[in-house]
């Protein structure tokens, strides 16, 4: 056996036992049927071993197929010559969320996983954006669309679909199972031999997949490789972390879960090595961050995910910015651990999803949680729950859109909302990983609460479509708040992108500073040059004889320039609310 025949022969031993040797011969061969079929781009990058081929020009847009419709156009054509129009080279990725036919959660219930949604456009408009573009396409493997195909076999008893499905007796105590929702666990199904109850993690449509059938494992592996051949670049791994079902436990992130990460990466590793898994697994820190396999292989190179999204981020910004205090973010952001170079961070605020709670546990009391979730509903928000063994229900995440979530501090709404917008996205951009700024984030998009009124879903409130006139005319009036944000947005990403300090594998430090700043230092860099970034998070000026023995030390020992030439007009003494400074030194 070569030594990825080796690796792959014992991850199919601690998922199938005796079966393994039957279920990689099966598996060989999907691999010999599109190894000569994928884009060349991916089966020759040569770097894989060391690091990933990203840099600081790696700079990410997430965005429905049609966020921006047209009557002209398909929203996947009018999606693509808007973000060339608009962002061109200042993004190098973007992430169209489920593009294919779907019966609810706005594409996350995939009834067809290998066809494109009609009304979007078909495969050569996802192949279009692919040539402009590193696209990321969800793999939504942990549940499937009751309109599937598989399903109608199972509820006719005919193969394959017959055993993809999880039965459990109703009577079975489910209440160490942890959730992510306040629907029930197991949901009536009637079939042709009576009713069943199935396995529904997110709800009554969406059908948990058993991947204890090695069956349904392959059927993914072969997905993931078809969606490679149609120049998807990146894989983002939809709810994985509820994979694995074992009852008796929490049946969130089980040993085989992580196997089944390590064996989709060793499989990309060896047959399209430029290839990037990204794990979505809106959990409490430590548990996101154990999809890299740091703490399995210390001393080794991670085999797991590239990425991971940085759940913590969004909701501590917040508390951040709306509180005026920074110390809980330094705390978090100084205790970050160390990541190797084949790995890395994806930093967000805002997604098509809410802003995770769960990430908060053990960073945040309840008490100050709780204020943060009355402040979001006085800014027009909502919270969405989850249930607990005990049958409490407890938040789960806050529905709102970031720009609105902006609106104002513990006192109420203020002048300052752009700027406190502003501040938050950059200091999103300038921590270590790769950025990634959802579309309705880039416009400064009001909460959606008709679209709420119309789908009975919370999350509809940051799902707003625009018509592409409409947005062209907002983008182009020099009085709105779109306009002022899409531009002042634009111009960071440009900086942004032409600073090798913010290259994702570039050091981070936190420098001790007053509650009231943030100061992140990246660097320094093989020549010596270094940046530092400062925020005032507080609707106050700040003179910078306050920003403590480090940060004046710091500012003493080099000659810094300001990288952005639109701040060079502020008092260089001291920072107005909610400024941003990047400062580049050279030696």
């Amino acid at each position: 056996m070569t030594p990825f025949e080796q690796t792959v022969h014992h991850y199919l031993t601690h998922l199938y036992g005796p079966r393994a040797g039957e279920v990689q011969r099966r598996l060989e061969q999907h691999l010999a049927h599109f190894r000569p079929r994928l884009p060349a781009a991916l089966q020759t990058a040569t770097a894989a071993p060391d690091a990933p081929t990203w840099s600081e020009k790696d700079q990410w847009v997430i965005s429905y197929g049609d966020t921006i419709v047209a009557e002209d156009a398909p929203p996947l054509a009018v999606l693509s010559e808007f973000l060339q129009r608009y962002l061109g080279d200042r993004i190098s990725g973007v992430h169209v969320l489920p593009f294919f036919p779907w019966s609810s959660d706005d594409g996350f219930s995939v009834i067809h996983y290998r066809e494109v949604e009609p009304t979007l456009g078909d495969w050569t408009h996802i192949r279009e954006l692919a040539s402009h573009y590193d696209l990321m396409a969800d793999l939504v493997l942990n549940h499937v669309s009751r309109e599937s195909l598989w399903f109608v076999d199972y509820l006719a008893g005919s193969l394959p679909g017959r055993d993809y499905f999880i039965e459990v007796d109703p009577e079975t105590d489910v209440t160490q199972v942890t959730r992510p929702r306040s629907s029930p666990l197991l949901v009536p199904v009637s079939t042709r031999r009576g009713t069943r109850h199935l396995w529904a993690t997110f709800s009554e449509d969406q059908i948990d997949l058993n991947f204890e059938n090695p069956d349904v494992l392959l059927e993914f592996v072969g997905i993931l490789l078809f969606y490679l051949q149609q120049g998807v670049r990146i894989i983002r791994l939809d709810a994985v972390a509820f994979l694995w079902k074992r009852l008796g436990t929490s049946c969130i992130h089980l040993p085989e879960t992580h196997t089944v990460v390590r064996l989709l990466r060793a499989i990309v590793d060896e047959i399209a090595p430029g290839t990037l898994l990204i794990t979505e697994t809106n959990v409490p820190h430590a548990e996101n961050i154990s999809y890299f396999g740091l703490e399995r292989l210390p001393e080794g190179a991670p085999d797991e995910a590239h990425m991971v999204y940085q759940f913590a981020l969004p909701p501590l910004l917040l508390h951040t910015l709306t509180r005026g205090e920074a110390s809980t973010l330094q705390h978090w952001l100084a205790n970050l651990p160390v990541l190797p170079k084949q790995c890395t961070y994806l930093n967000f605020t805002a997604s098509h999803d809410g802003i995770g709670v769960r990430p908060l546990e053990g960073l945040l009391p309840d008490h100050e949680r709780d204020a943060l979730l009355e402040l979001m509903h006085r800014f027009g928000g909502f919270v969405s729950m989850r249930s607990n063994p005990d049958g409490s229900d407890t938040p789960y995440e806050i529905n709102i859109t970031w720009f609105e979530a902006m609106r104002g501090t513990r006192r109420g709404p203020d002048p300052w909302q752009i700027a406190r917008f502003i501040c938050s996205q950059a200091i999103m951009l300038s921590l270590q990983g790769i950025p990634a700024l959802y579309l309705h984030t880039l416009t400064g998009t009001l909460n959606d609460v008709e679209g709420v009124e119309r789908s009975g879903r919370l999350r509809s409130i940051n799902r707003r479509r625009w018509k592409r006139d409409e947005l062209a005319l907002l983008l182009e009036n020099p009085s709105t708040p779109t306009h002022k944000v899409f531009n002042t947005l634009n111009h960071l990403l440009e900086l942004r992108r032409s600073e090798p300090c913010f290259h994702p594998h570039a050091a981070q430090r936190v420098l001790p500073s007053p509650p009231d700043l943030l100061v992140v230092e990246r660097g320094p860099l093989s020549d010596g040059r270094r940046l530092l970034a400062l925020f005032n998070v507080t609707d106050t000026q700040l003179p910078l004889e306050r920003a403590g023995e480090a940060v004046n030390q710091a500012l003493s020992l080099h000659d810094w320039q300001d990288l952005n030439p639109n701040s060079q007009g502020e008092e260089k003494a001291a920072l107005s609310p909610y400024a941003v400074r990047w400062l580049v030194a050279i030696n």
